[in-house]
């Protein structure tokens, strides 16, 4: 079967929800997944209201289990490496070279953090290096813990960890472009300003226990909060001219859709409130929308 009603780009936590909802109102989908999730080695997830602390591939896995169910969804593993519009909708390409057709398109293909270059971060990231205070910051109360960030973005983030600690460090990894009175607010909370470039993060099982920088410097943490760059797992703006935002989110209306007709989007990929509650939510929402679409266009 290569002709569906919708095509989900994403098997994740927005991307199954929506598959769910859809799968519900009989709709045929297919729901393509690459199978490498942005938090893959992160051990815990929280801030989901029954779901508390489970391991996200446990949620991710029995969330599948519940969606497989549904007769009319399919399933197929792979990366989407192309989009096109056609007369009757969309097609996508795989890797594997595989092109299917639907008449609507779910963008819940999350994005790519672009880790810097620094050894260690890479193997903490998602375990002791933390994108996300609501997610991760009770379990880290009152400990000694950094911000990996700078300018504006480093100090709005650090009122919301100075709520959890009062033991904390900003390192803006060379010269802070922090103004005279952000850093005079900083110091005014006890906030200290690192400017040292960091060699590298010395860490046990992605657990950190140092961060080691070109000066012969050492600090000890806990815990580092890190607001780093990404990019779009799927790139809709090259292919089909989908508008992005100017932080590099597919830009969408409080319907979801995006500014091409028949392509939505939800997740990781439209907004910064990253978390699995979050994308189930916005999966659910998107899922019904498209269904509303599809009966109003087939009435």
């Amino acid at each position: 079967m290569k002709n569906f009603d919708v095509i989900i780009i994403g098997g994740s936590y927005a991307g199954l929800s929506a598959g769910m909802a859809l799968g519900r109102s009989l709709r045929n989908i297919l729901i393509i997944d690459s199978g490498k999730p942005c938090n893959w080695q992160t051990p815990h997830s929280h801030n989901f209201i029954t779901h508390d602390g489970k391991a996200p591939k446990e949620i991710a896995d029995l969330a599948r289990k519940q969606v497989e169910a549904y007769d009319t969804v399919k399933f197929h593993e792979g990366t989407v490496i192309k989009l096109k519009k056609t007369d009757e909708g969309f097609e996508t390409e795989t890797s594997g070279g595989e092109k299917f057709y639907a008449k609507k398109l779910i963008l819940a293909s999350g994005v790519k953090d672009m880790m810097p270059d620094i050894p260690g971060f890479a193997e903490c990231w998602g375990i002791s290096v933390l994108h996300c205070p609501y997610c991760h910051g009770y379990e880290v109360k009152n400990e000694v813990t950094g911000i990996f960030s700078d300018g504006d973005m480093a100090f709005e983030f650090s009122k919301l960890v100075y709520n959890l600690t009062k033991d904390l460090f900003i390192f803006s990894n060379g010269v802070s472009t922090l103004s005279e009175d952000q850093k005079s607010k900083l110091a005014q909370n006890n906030i200290i300003l690192v400017e040292d470039e960091i060699e590298k993060i010395t860490h046990e099982n992605g657990n950190i226990r140092k961060v080691i920088f070109k000066n012969g410097k050492e600090i000890s943490l806990k815990v580092l909060y890190a607001k780093i760059p990404f990019e779009q797992n799927v790139n809709p703006s090259r292919d089909l001219g989908c508008e992005l935002t100017e932080h590099g989110f597919i830009k969408i209306d409080p319907m979801h859709k995006t500014n091409i007709s028949g392509v939505f989007a939800c997740g990781d990929n439209v907004t910064m409130m990253r978390s699995v509650a979050n994308a189930v939510a916005q999966g659910n929402f998107t899922g019904a929308i498209v269904n509303k679409e599809l009966a109003e266009e087939s009435f």
